[in-house]
């Protein structure tokens, strides 16, 4: 029922800008916090940008000044606005549904995940 589609992945220059979208339904997007998590080649996922179901934001360091997380309640999608990019951003990205309006240990659900690739 629970359903993460990201888009807006694709090919970024090294200072350049992608904005990803996260499209949810099934679910009452409003009242979840929501994350964007990442997985770079050969290595684990890891966390990048938390937002609680009242706007509340909070940045890994190795994105924070670069990266912004946000909300639009009334169309049920989750951006990640990525300026500042770096090779290192090269990486699967994926949205991910929390259990409650903040921050929580894990997320119950998360998207087929959108490829970002960062290289001049």
């Amino acid at each position: 029922e629970v359903q993460l589609v990201e888009s807006g992945g694709g090919l970024g220059q090294p200072g350049g800008s992608l904005r990803l979208s996260c499209a949810a339904s099934g679910f009452t997007f409003s009242r979840y916090a929501m994350t964007w998590d990442r997985q770079a080649p050969g290595k684990g996922l890891e966390w990048v940008s938390h937002i609680t179901c009242d706007g509340h934001t909070t940045y890994a360091d190795s994105v924070k000044g670069r990266f912004t997380i946000s909300r639009d309640n009334a169309k049920n999608t989750l951006y990640l606005q990525m300026n500042s990019l770096k090779p290192e951003d090269t990486a699967t990205y994926y949205c991910a549904k929390y259990p409650r309006c903040f921050l929580d240990e894990s997320y119950d659900y998360w998207g087929q995940g959108t490829q970002v690739t960062v290289s001049s």
